[in-house]
């Protein structure tokens, strides 16, 4: 049976290499919050979080993402990944993702560590 985390992660995966504002704004509640680093200031609503991930977009086909869910509970999850860019950089990623009751992120915090290609 597939979790919460696991579904809104896979929809997160497709909505990045889609890039589709509908798919990208369905994650999200409407006063959603999406911190792109721990210290960074949230991107705050769909429709800001829809604007800034359109801004920041990855091509499709410049990257692949390897994720597992690390921790689950009611309203939230942690997710562990690793990003890999292979014109760039690979990227370890930490994600702490809290979900309303409709199953969209309130709030969406990632922490990521850059990394060489062969780590």
């Amino acid at each position: 049976m597939t979790t919460a985390g696991e579904k809104w992660t896979a929809d997160y995966v497709a909505a990045w290499r889609s890039n589709d504002p509908e798919q990208i704004g369905a994650l999200f509640s409407a006063d959603g919050r999406y911190f792109t680093s721990p210290d960074s200031a949230p991107r705050v609503g769909r429709e800001a979080i829809v604007a800034g991930w359109l801004e920041d977009l990855d091509e499709p086909g410049s990257w692949t993402f390897e994720w597992s869910i690390v921790r689950e509970d009611a309203g939230w999850f942690l997710v562990q990944g690793r990003t890999e860019y292979p014109a760039e950089r690979d990227y370890l990623n930490l994600w702490i993702v809290r979900l309303d009751q409709d199953g969209r992120a309130e709030e969406f915090t990632e922490w990521y560590m850059a990394r060489p290609h062969d780590s």
